[in-house]
């Protein structure tokens, strides 16, 4: 029997003796394996980064959401607060109508003469009163409460044994909130034990 006559793999194994792995082709059955397992592994991969940007893009958009709410707040706080420093700077106007009337006797509220000033004064008074209120500026109630650092500045104690200690008996200059907001905190004067 000659080399012919053997069987294709025998023949092929003597040719291929001697020759470097390196050079000689997997077989079909390895190959095939291989590819396998490489293409497994790039699936795995491949479903990895899937993972990873479907969390990118669902922080992304947590992300959006969270920056349109602050903007959203920021824009309806700018149209509530807009108007704080002119409040601010009218405050002044209100207190000066308030000692303006505070400051008129009883006897110049009956002369004839005056009566139209002092209805001229009230009139303002109430017509700022009436603007405040529609921006959302109300007064600060402090007489008769307990002081609250958050609403009132206390500028001096007052001995008295008819309050209890802390509460508000005195209000020298009122204070405001505009919204939720301090505009202007209450200048008070505060019961203390007498000696």
């Amino acid at each position: 029997m000659n080399d012919n006559d053997k069987p294709r793999d025998e023949a092929v194994d003597k040719e291929l003796a001697g020759v470097p792995e390196e050079f000689l082709e997997k077989s079909d059955e390895e190959t095939v394996e291989e590819e396998t397992s490489s293409l497994d592994k790039a699936l795995d991969r491949l479903r990895e980064d899937l993972e990873t940007a479907k969390q990118e893009v669902l922080y992304a958009k947590a992300e959006t959401q969270n920056v349109r709410r602050r903007l959203e707040k920021d824009m309806a706080d700018a149209r509530a607060y807009a108007a704080t420093g002119f409040a601010r700077d009218i405050l002044s106007v209100a207190d000066n109508l308030e000692r303006a009337m505070s400051a008129i006797p009883d006897s110049l509220r009956e002369d004839e003469a005056m009566k139209g000033l002092v209805i001229g004064i009230e009139a303002t008074q109430r017509e700022i009163e009436k603007v405040f209120g529609q921006h959302g500026i109300t007064r600060i109630a402090s007489v008769g409460l307990p002081l609250d650092p958050n609403q009132h500045q206390a500028m001096l104690e007052i001995p008295s044994s008819d309050h209890d200690a802390g509460t508000v008996i005195q209000e020298m200059q009122s204070g405001w909130m505009i919204k939720d907001r301090l505009l202007r905190p209450a200048m008070v004067g505060v019961a203390k034990k007498p000696d």
